[in-house]
């Protein structure tokens, strides 16, 4: 299949406490994003924060910036008054920064495990088409655009609206710019300016420790980060941001609006080509293949490993082809869960031994097409001498697991159970489908413990909203033998 005829659906289900967007090409889910309000990613945040220590050794700094534990900031991600281009290599981090500098510095990596927020102090400004880099003097193009005769066209473009305007500045053009006209893109280069100008200007009255830029929420990130020529729909079940988005789009996507529906029918979006179950069958170890096969997923601190397996698949010809189709059908799977997972680092693949050259290569290359259409950059080696394929992919957030699960108390972290937070959700969503579908008067929660206790204290708010928006009563009851993801909803 080409990506011609690939057509893409983005889903956006908004509940009071959480947001999630779903991407799907041909009514197949992609890519999932999760955003809650508790925890909102922190990547292209803004801080101006206090440098705490500088260690030579590692060419390194701790930055304070309000956070719970103390930001990374490596000499390489430095400006040091020029275009870091330019250098030839690293400075000294003491020529760079001293403790107790105030210095503005942007999050490049959300807080991942132990580790505490990655930063850079080279600074970029997404719009729509362009990403402005006021502390660089570089201009790129996008690799996603192929065309070098388009890839010459944006890239004079840009150097000329910078020119006119003497900006000390850089642009990378992203890959929805392709075919874009000169008026357009100085139109977002003027938007990019004018928010430089008030991050400075916040910068320069804001307390040490403050955020002074942040992010667009998910619904706006997706319209300006993931919305293109493929894409056919944009459901969304919240009215505010529907009409949120139709603002948007009308400066800045104006051929999007037609694209975009807000969702009214009774049953949730996520029900829609199955996202609810997608979802929950990515946080399991194993993936069953059509073939009979299956894969093995174990995600750990340092990397990720998948094992695939024949399971009950035995072919019609000879072991060899046998093996050969279910590593080719283990690819297309691998590369799917990759992204629906969103695991990123180092990733470790146990094919199935192939005897011959070509089978090994068609199935490395069965992955990279399968993976070419992935929003996280990634690299893929050959087959080692080992029969392993190794890749890497660019990890900027929590996998979906660590956002949706946590450590099992009851086996000592050897495997995940949902969060009482994510219960919480599952019952809102389940009393809201309920309601959409019988007749009752009240209804009544049976859960454990821990997550009767956090709606009551935390979701307290989001349980007395949702009691308005259905119109009925919410009753709820602690049941000791249930385990934490375990919960009943009794209509009454």
């Amino acid at each position: 299949m080409t990506d011609e005829s690939l057509k893409e659906e983005i889903l956006i289900n908004v509940t009071p406490s959480e947001v999630r967007a779903a991407l799907l090409e041909t009514g197949v889910l992609q890519e999932v994003y999760v955003e809650r309000s508790s925890c909102r990613g922190l990547i292209s945040n803004i801080y101006k924060g206090r440098v705490l220590r500088v260690l030579p050794g590692m060419q390194a700094a701790f930055i304070d910036i309000g956070l719970e534990r103390t930001a990374f900031l490596h000499a390489s991600d430095i400006a040091a008054g020029e275009s870091h281009s330019d250098a030839a290599e690293v400075p000294d981090i003491r020529e760079l920064v001293r403790e107790g500098d105030e210095i503005m510095v942007q999050v490049v990596k959300d807080p991942l495990g132990n580790k505490g927020a990655r930063l850079t102090t080279y600074v970029t400004l997404p719009s729509r088409h362009l990403v402005l880099l006021p502390r660089s003097d570089t201009v790129g193009v996008s690799a996603r655009i192929e065309d070098e005769e388009e890839r010459e066209r944006l890239r004079h473009v840009v150097e000329e609206l910078l020119g006119e305007r003497e900006l000390d500045c850089g642009a990378i053009v992203r890959t929805v710019a392709e075919g874009a006209d000169e008026e357009t893109l100085a139109a977002d280069l003027r938007y990019s300016l004018k928010l430089w100008d008030v991050v400075r200007a916040e910068f320069a009255h804001r307390a040490v420790r403050s955020l002074i830029h942040e992010d667009l929420s998910l619904p706006l990130r997706v319209m300006r980060d993931m919305v293109t020529s493929q894409v056919e729909r944009i459901l969304v079940d919240s009215e505010s941001d529907f009409e949120a988005m139709q603002a948007f789009a009308a400066t800045y996507l104006p051929d999007a609006r037609p694209t975009m529906e807000l969702y009214r029918r009774r049953r949730p979006i996520f029900d829609l080509h199955g996202i609810e179950d997608e979802i929950r069958r990515s946080l399991e170890r194993n993936i069953p293949l059509k073939s009979g096969g299956y894969l093995i997923f174990d995600q750990t601190e340092a990397m990720t490993t998948i094992d695939v397996n024949t399971g009950g698949y035995v072919g019609h010809r000879n072991l060899e082809e046998t093996i050969y189709r279910t590593n080719l059908e283990a690819a297309i799977a691998i590369a799917r869960q990759l992204r629906i997972r969103n695991l990123g680092g180092i990733i470790i693949i146990d094919f199935i031994d192939m005897e011959e050259a070509d089978h090994r290569e068609n199935v490395l290359l069965a992955l990279e097409q399968a993976l070419s259409r992935d929003h996280a950059r990634h690299q893929i080696t050959p087959v080692s001498p080992l029969g392993l394929v190794e890749m890497t992919r660019k990890r900027t957030r929590e996998s979906l697991q660590h956002v949706l699960c946590e450590d099992c108390p009851a086996c000592s972290g050897r495997g995940f159970v949902m969060t009482p937070e994510t219960v919480c959700f599952e019952i809102f969503r389940e009393i809201i489908r309920q309601s959409r579908q019988f007749e009752f008067d009240e209804v009544m929660v049976l859960a454990n413990e821990g997550v009767i206790e956090l709606l009551l204290d935390e979701q307290a708010r989001s349980l007395a909203e949702l009691e308005e928006q259905t119109g009925k009563s919410i009753r709820l009851q602690t049941e000791s033998l249930y385990l934490q993801d375990q919960f009943d909803v009794v209509l009454m």
